[in-house]
């Protein structure tokens, strides 16, 4: 979160054969702004994105990598009607490793946006109290710690902690919506969920968008 270009680094020094690098801010997220830190892209930026990777229909997308990055792009390319895509664990990964670029030819992809996999500010803050409201965020975030991070500590009131980097816990049942600080981590908890055979809404713009209202109610502690 403090160094934009460590992702891309990473690729370069050391990647799967083949594999085209996609940048969370750049092409995965649009600029930050009233809508927080990682807005959803446009459907024509992420179609642009998508067609510079090699991405058309029939294609399966195997995603990796670190942080929620692989999880963001198998929720983006779903919410954009891209249903073959799937998320790998690299450490599972026993073949070989390459450093440098990679060529890709370029293709067309189509983006077919869902809208039903997400919901706004003004609908979660009317509705939260029906919703088993998750948050994604490491539980001292969750708990309103001062960090670094957040600018207003705290959470949506009700909110239960599902750490992204955890094991995920029970939930109870109901129409789950999904945030952390910024809509990207919290497609970790999504994505665990939908492999449970449980699908749930994504907060996109998360807290870093709920932080900048002051009329919104903001819970701390245990």
């Amino acid at each position: 979160m403090t160094d934009a270009e460590e992702g891309r680094r990473d690729y370069l020094e050391s990647h799967i054969p083949g594999a085209v690098f996609v940048d969370v801010e750049r092409e995965l997220s649009a600029p930050p702004g009233a809508l927080g830190r990682h807005p959803l892209p446009t459907a024509a930026a992420f179609t642009e994105a998508m067609s510079r990777a090699g991405i058309e229909a029939g294609v399966l997308v195997v995603a990796y990598g670190s942080l929620g990055g692989a999880e963001r792009l198998w929720w983006l390319l779903r919410h954009f009607g891209h249903d073959e895509c799937a998320v790998l664990d690299l450490g599972a990964w026993h073949g070989p490793l390459r450093g440098g670029e990679e060529t890709v030819e370029r293709t067309t992809f189509e983006a077919r946006p869902r809208t039903d996999d997400t919901i706004e500010l003004a609908d979660l803050a009317e509705r939260r109290d029906a919703l088993v409201v998750v948050d994604a965020r490491v539980p001292e975030r969750w708990g309103g710690e001062p960090n670094d991070v957040d600018r207003v500590p705290g959470r949506v009131p009700g909110a239960l902690n599902a750490p992204w980097n955890e094991p995920l816990p029970s939930l109870p049942d109901g129409e789950v919506v999904a945030y952390c600080g910024s809509g990207v981590t919290a497609t970790v908890v999504l994505h665990r969920l939908h492999l449970a055979g449980r699908d749930g809404l994504l907060f996109p713009g998360s807290w870093s968008e709920w932080e900048q209202h002051p009329e919104l109610p903001v819970e701390r502690g245990d």
